[in-house]
């Protein structure tokens, strides 16, 4: 095995310190009772100077962005190099885990203080981003702070309104922001060469692994449809079975297919039934409407079309030869997002060097990456969090992983500036 360029004793160190910061940040919320840290909020900014303190303790000048993202820069060997990129984000959902997001910016500058204790630089500079928004909890839409670097922020979004009806463009006024400034965010795609992101892996299978870390080979892409089987009300005891149109047991045998057929595809596509409402709801009356959620996932999009095809049509089926009618409706659409390979490769090479082998594996939930994919090449490196549990705070790294996941992490970094 490789020896690493950050010795055992280094990296516990490193990770112990990150650790620590990931509590401090966990103070940092709006409510005393649970972690909860929205975009353009007092918290926010707060976190951000916090984070800009240990950036500039490792070195870096620091920046806030027109949109509120967190920015630092180490220089490379000669100034004004392209950058490596490094980020995650600093927002979290209401009630959240302290790890999902603060993880990956505390862990990349903990990269940085190890050059900066050397005095050591790279042919790429080093960037750190702590985006301001990923989760979408304030505003209801996602990736504001990683699309305010890419530059492609919806005109629509300056508009759009949180739960008190404050807008975006308000909220930014608030704490000192300009929406009309909001496209100095933007970054020159000669300024950065490629983005690398750690995070907490949501979802058991490094755990299932008895492994710490693990490589993304891409972030899933989804289908979200809202869908319904219509049939017809009727009275529960005088309806005979034979002449009933069930709308409820149209679903029921869809779902069974759903989770068969899903299985049975690919091991990598899931597909959820999350709600479902039962009209008209009532214990002596069968049901003659139900409605019911769809969302589908996947690493690519052709075996995630085919799959998705194979069960509204499997619907459709169910719902002639029981003499109902169904309907979907996509209302949400996200292509996958594959990882860069070369970065892939480096990744699992670094990962080898620590724990002896490397497990690649897709992400289910989406990331800051998927918005930086449209302009630069990414990959993601997965720590383990036991039970897979995120957003909520029972979410739990163990700072072994910790260790092992910035020394993994310098070594991609080390070896990608200076390809």
């Amino acid at each position: 095995m490789t020896q690493s360029l950050m010795s055992a004793s280094e990296a516990q160190s490193a990770a112990a310190r990150v650790m620590v910061r990931c509590d401090t940040l966990a103070a940092i919320s709006e409510s005393e009772e649970g972690l909860t840290r929205v975009y353009l909020s007092p918290e926010q900014l707060r976190a951000n100077a916090r984070v800009a303190e240990w950036m500039q303790a490792a070195g870096m000048t620091t920046w806030q962005d027109a949109v509120g993202n967190i920015c630092g820069r180490y220089e490379a060997t000669q100034p004004g190099a392209q950058a490596l990129l490094l980020g995650s984000h600093l927002d979290t959902v209401r009630n959240a885990g302290r790890y999902d997001g603060m993880l990956g910016v505390l862990s990349a500058i903990e990269t940085v203080q190890w050059l900066h204790d050397r005095q050591q630089r790279l042919p790429l500079a080093i960037e750190i981003v702590g985006f301001g928004d990923e989760e979408g909890t304030r505003f209801g839409i996602t990736l504001l702070g990683s699309r305010g670097i890419t530059g492609s922020w919806p005109e629509s979004w300056v508009t759009h309104p949180d739960g008190n009806g404050i807008t975006v463009a308000e909220a930014m006024q608030d704490v000192g922001f300009d929406a009309a400034k909001i496209l100095d965010a933007a970054r020159d795609v000669n300024d950065i060469a490629a983005y690398l992101e750690l995070h907490i892996e949501q979802g058991p299978c490094l755990e299932q692994e008895d492994l710490a870390l693990g490589v993304v080979t891409a972030i899933n892409g989804a289908r979200r449809l809202n869908c319904s089987f219509i049939g017809e009300a009727g009275h529960a005891g005088t309806v005979p079975m034979t002449h009933r149109k069930d709308a409820l047991a149209a679903a029921a045998e869809w779902m069974v297919f759903i989770e068969h057929t899903t299985a049975e595809h690919d091991p990598q596509l899931v597909a959820t039934v999350g709600t479902l409402s039962c009209l008209p709801g009532a214990v002596n009356v069968i049901p003659g409407e139900v409605q019911l959620s769809l969302d589908v996932r996947g690493p690519q999009d052709e075996p995630l079309e085919r799959l998705l095809s194979t069960l509204l049509t499997q619907a459709q089926a169910i719902a002639l030869r029981r003499g109902l009618t169904f309907n979907a409706n996509e209302y949400y659409h996200i292509a996958a997002t594959a990882c860069d390979t070369r970065l892939q490769q480096a990744l699992s090479h670094a990962v080898e060097t620590v724990q002896g082998r490397s497990l690649s594996l897709p992400s289910g939930a989406g990331h800051d990456a998927i918005a930086i994919a449209e302009r630069w090449p990414v990959g993601m490196l997965f720590v383990r969090n036991h039970r897979g549990i995120s957003h909520h705070p029972a979410e739990s790294v163990q700072a072994e992983d910790v260790a092992l996941g910035v020394q993994a992490y310098l070594q991609a970094v080390c070896d990608i500036a200076r390809v």
